[in-house]
């Protein structure tokens, strides 16, 4: 971005302005002012974005003071993409959702050399290009923070926005510009180019993290958990000023959408993804410097990512893997993507790290239907950037499995970089000091004896009015894939039941607001802002009233089914197990718990009292099946799909055969019309070929009719 001649003149350009004036026409404030513009985009860019400051954070801060004054003097000089427009004033009360211009897809995902050698051939399959082809390959770090969308008009900062759900995301873009890695204009026009939407991962330092912890426990404030949630949680501050001291940069690592001012993909103009990547550098960004490199062939590549692996540790920022992607663009066109991923780049994710610590001690949790869940306090150790002390035993059976004691030195591994677990017990190492797990025989919050029931590893208290149980209902209840009651946590939830305002889910539509604005730390504004999240609770669809009920086994999915065959919630208490299992997916132990639910005659009065209370308990629009396509090629048709599919997801051929007029079955039966047979199909095309009356298709046959 800046020639050696540039960095020359800049760096003498900002001595002079320290020393107290421009270099010509000091009298003038539009050219002083434009020089100490010019001066701090250098430096912000040789800081942020370089990592090679050339001057003192004292000198900047001098510059920067000076460009202040100038601009309150004369705020006709005031311009958007002035470095003290970086942070507004405004708080942000909350956030808008926002569409991607094209979609945030995922990564699939690859553990070892192997599994990148296959996606290697099944580009080669999908591109059809000869198996002995060498391809060229982009490897990048895969950052461990917060994904982010940004927007470029007319080469200015226009919109910021978190990944959200791949689709639609939220709007934070007085965030986005406290990024100082961030450009506030760039000059895409050179490029042809009028809009552009970049993505990034917006990360904080590992050094810089570990400064701002101690800071905070200096002043008697809770140290951050890790990186990846300071920044995820800094892009969505209702403060810019606030999110600004968290020492955020963003490396972009594509350019999702480019287009000209008529609207024409600019894309296709970048011959491969490595020339995008010196566009978005020369353009200012922060791109991944010696992390990446251009491979020749999946053999590097992969040797590439053993590399990074090997010295992850090393690393400034947290990454949790590397990513391979094709490099030539027309390429990447051509195998295209599935509804999840791209096909044309795969996550290679590092080994899960692990660590030993000691098992101190054994809590015992209950769950909203009573499930009795051992939780192991181990003494704090580090792992994969988060500090652990606390894992889950699942159950008596895991515990005995791994004949765990009390006082042992474990070995603890975070699977997947996620969801920490105890692997074993160090058994050699015990001095004699253990002592045996016993498992709880009544529960622990209302002394109820506990049951265990046959085919089930959980022991769990049969007391429906369980306090712990009732809580946990309630949490549940307002939780966001139930009825997604925004702003009502679990430590409200709490609080309010401990003040007697909550013993049932009805409970939560009675509350009294002008009660809860009088309450310390809460507010008008809070409990304003509540009432107005649980109103709108009060009209969700029934498939997500019924799955907040906390019905055994009873989840998401079936809940949808369900509701797709009522007209009214309580049409439920008349159906026997035989209706319930006519559904596709719905099983005799779900029917058996929803029946003994609305066999419950104090069930039944509470779902009566939700509904006078306001809560729909309807079938909305939302919870009717989708109709079928008439005109499809197949519909009124049964299809499966079965073995390894090379040209699309499995999840993204059964929605193409929906959208065909289909329906999807599970396995083979004499209901079944068509087979899709993939790679290594097994068991399923022997079976449908022994019925004599299943069409069977290759995923390339069953393509070729759609488009057809």
């Amino acid at each position: 971005m800046y020639s050696n001649k540039d960095k020359k003149s800049l760096t003498e350009l900002s001595k002079n302005l320290l020393k107290g004036g421009s270099s010509l026409f000091p009298e003038a404030p539009e050219k002083q002012a434009a020089d100490l513009k010019k001066v701090l985009v250098f430096h912000e860019h040789q800081y942020y974005v370089l990592n090679n400051p050339l001057i003192s954070d004292f000198e900047y801060d001098q510059l920067f003071k000076k460009l202040e004054a100038i601009e309150n003097e004369h705020p006709e000089l005031v311009s958007p993409d002035s470095p003290t427009q970086r942070v507004s004033n405004d708080l942000t009360e909350s956030f808008n959702t926002v569409p991607h211009t094209v979609p945030m897809l995922s990564l699939n995902n690859s553990y070892n050399a192997e599994d990148l050698k296959d996606f290697d051939e099944s580009i080669k399959k999908l591109c059809l290009l000869p198996e002995d082809m060498e391809l060229e390959y982009v490897v990048e770090p895969k950052f461990d923070g917060g994904s982010i969308a940004l927007i470029y008009e007319n080469d200015q900062l226009v919109r910021g926005a978190t990944r959200g759900n791949g689709t639609q995301g939220d709007e934070m873009t007085a965030n986005a510009r406290v990024i100082r890695s961030v450009p506030l204009k760039a000059a895409f026009s050179k490029h042809g180019i009028q809009k552009a939407e970049m993505r990034g991962e917006v990360v904080i330092r590992k050094d810089i993290f570990e400064k701002m912890n101690k800071e905070r426990l200096k002043n008697g404030l809770e140290a951050f958990a890790n990186p990846r949630n300071t920044a995820s949680g800094g892009l969505r501050m209702k403060d810019p000023k606030e999110a600004s001291q968290r020492g955020m940069v963003a490396f972009l690592y594509t350019i999702g959408y480019a287009a000209d001012k008529d609207g024409n993909d600019m894309i296709p103009s970048f011959k491969t993804h490595e020339e995008s990547m010196n566009v978005l550098g020369e353009l200012g960004f922060k791109v991944p410097g010696e992390s990446h490199k251009l491979c020749k062939n999946i053999e590097e590549a992969a040797a590439f990512c053993a590399e990074w692996e090997a010295k992850r540790e090393s690393y400034e920022y947290e990454i949790d893997g590397m990513v391979v992607k094709v490099n030539d663009i027309a390429l990447q066109e051509k195998a295209g993507f599935t509804s999840h991923h791209p096909r044309w780049a795969i996550a290679y994710k590092f080994k899960a790290k692990q660590a030993t610590t000691k098992l101190i001690n054994v809590e015992y949790q209950v769950g909203k239907v009573g499930a009795i869940t051992p939780v192991a306090k181990l003494d704090p150790v580090a792992l994969a950037g988060v500090t652990i002390s606390s894992v889950s035993l699942h159950n008596e059976e895991f515990i005995t499995e791994r004949d765990l004691h009390l006082g042992d030195t474990v070995l603890v591994e975070r699977a997947g970089d996620v969801i920490p677990y105890i692997v074993k017990g160090m058994k050699d190492l015990r001095d004699g000091s253990e002592a045996k797990i016993v498992f709880p025989t009544h529960c622990p919050s209302c002394e109820t004896q506990l049951l265990k029931l046959e085919g089930e590893a959980a022991w769990r208290c049969p007391n429906y009015d369980c306090e712990a149980q009732v809580i946990q209902r309630l949490i549940h209840h307002v939780s966001k894939n139930a009825m997604d009651i925004d702003g009502f946590g679990k430590s409200i939830v709490e609080r309010f039941y401990g003040l007697g305002w909550l013993r049932n889910v009805a409970d939560i539509y009675r509350l009294d607001y002008s009660k809860m604005s009088e309450l310390e730390g809460f507010g008008a504004k809070s409990a304003t802002n509540l009432e107005a999240a649980i109103d709108k609770a009060r009209k969700q669809p029934i498939s997500r009233l019924l799955y907040s009920l906390s019905i055994h086994h009873l989840g998401k999915k079936v809940s949808k089914l369900l509701a797709a065959e009522v007209d009214h919630v309580l049409d439920l208490a008349a159906w026997k197990a035989e209706k319930y299992v006519d559904i596709k997916d719905v099983g005799p132990k779900v029917a058996e718990n929803v029946i003994e639910f609305f066999g419950n005659e104090k069930n039944i009065e509470l779902l009566k009292d939700l509904e006078s209370l306001g809560v729909n308990l309807s079938q909305t629009e939302d919870d009717r099946p989708k109709a079928l396509n008439v005109d499809g090629p197949f519909f009124g048709k049964t299809i499966l799909f079965t073995g390894k599919l090379l040209l699309m997801g499995r999840k993204e051929a059964q929605e193409k055969a929906v959208a065909a007029g289909a329906k999807n079955l599970s396995s083979v039966s004499s209901n079944l019309n068509i087979l899709v047979a993939g790679e290594k199909a097994g068991s399923k095309l022997k079976k449908a070929q022994a019925l004599g009356t299943v069409d069977i298709y290759t995923e390339e046959e069953f393509l070729k009719i759609l488009e057809e």
